[in-house]
């Protein structure tokens, strides 16, 4: 994975946490969850809307509700400043078999704007910034 990709990644806790509207939007949202990006595995700890935790693998034994992983490539494309079909969203990325979902799903439904936006967050770095 590129030095570029696992910068923005990493600036997820930023991202989300100045944005006082997204925060909103998950405020009812605590649980943990495991993003793969390529072979990296991610921890998110959310609590009230904020990530409070993003701790890089590998893991021994860590529990999540639920997991999205894919390859770097395919989350490189859908944090362009304007993705291209097929990895404009997070269920386009899974229909296309760019990424996969996995565990208890419910919290993600349940709040799937929320995590959409989350997931999404680095494409505003797309720019360089």
């Amino acid at each position: 994975m590129s030095e570029i990709l696992i910068e923005r990644w990493e600036r997820l806790p930023e991202l989300v946490n100045a944005d006082a509207r997204l925060v909103h939007r998950g405020r009812l949202v605590t649980l943990e969850a495991l993003i793969g990006i390529g072979e990296h595995a991610y921890h998110v700890g959310i609590e009230r809307g904020r990530i409070a935790a993003l701790l890089r693998g590998p893991f021994l034994v860590r529990s999540w509700r639920f997991a999205v992983r894919g390859p770097a490539e395919s989350w490189r494309r859908h944090w362009e400043a304007v993705p291209e079909p097929h990895f404009h969203d997070l269920f386009a990325l899974a229909k296309a078999g760019h990424l996969t979902i996995e565990g208890d799903v419910q919290p993600l439904m349940a709040n799937l704007f929320y995590f959409k936006d989350v997931l999404a967050a680095p494409r505003r770095l797309a720019g360089g910034h």
